[in-house]
């Protein structure tokens, strides 16, 4: 059994609330390098943003090459140091898959996020062997906002990315979906419904989301 549509997910913010993490990462790393951060400044440059974004603004310059290679790793390390012993997934999310698996829905994870971030999380959470596309940032050359790695899921998995439905955090990843030209559904564990793109749904998290919700979504935007 498969049914006509697909649903990708990303990580951050979407499959385990990691941003209050990567807080503490980057203001461990800037601080290290003598640069004042705040959570407001987070929430402007840092959430659902590329670590070259974050760099450049927080440096104020371009960072490329070996330069960004090591100094990328050495922030993300700090990251997974710090996260290691708190991964959970947000709330529900683990029986919405199931739910969506025993309906045949493919699934994949597409993320801006370092490979090893990802397998992090897959190390500690039963979800591997549930995705059909597994996608970091390594994968891709144009980041969010850029859609590349929702084409790119939506190849892997076999379905035109108009019958994809992703979930999104953030407005970088929100708009990247709805450049893919899927449906999108707002996760607000980061942003308010009013600070992300218009999406074709909101959820706070995965509590009493189903095969059938989702199937709504999509019958309802005439996919």
């Amino acid at each position: 059994m498969e049914t006509p549509f697909a649903v990708i997910f990303d990580m951050d913010g979407v499959i385990c609330d990691t941003n209050p993490y990567h807080s503490l990462a980057w203001k461990a790393y800037l601080d290290k390098h003598g640069i004042a951060s705040s959570e407001e400044e987070f929430i402007a440059h840092m959430y659902g943003k590329s670590n070259s974004y974050i760099l450049k603004h927080f440096f104020k310059r371009e960072i490329v090459g070996e330069e960004f290679a090591r100094m990328e790793f050495e922030k993300e390390a700090l990251f997974r140091e710090i996260y290691d012993e708190e991964v959970k997934p947000i709330s529900g999310l683990l029986t919405f898959i199931e739910d969506l698996k025993a309906n045949g829905v493919k699934t994949g994870i597409a993320t801006s996020a370092p490979y090893l971030n990802m397998e992090l999380i897959l190390s500690k959470l039963p979800l591997r062997e549930k995705m059909e596309s597994l996608l970091s940032s390594e994968d891709v050359t144009a980041h969010k906002p850029n859609p590349e790695v929702y084409l790119k899921s939506a190849q892997n998995l076999g379905i035109d990315p108009a019958k994809c439905v992703v979930f999104e955090d953030s407005f970088s990843g929100v708009t990247a979906g709805k450049s893919a030209g899927a449906k999108v559904v707002g996760v607000l564990s980061t942003y308010k419904k009013e600070e992300l793109p218009i999406c074709d749904d909101y959820i706070v998290n995965y509590e009493g989301l189903t095969y059938q919700k989702i199937k709504d979504i999509v019958s309802k935007t005439g996919l």
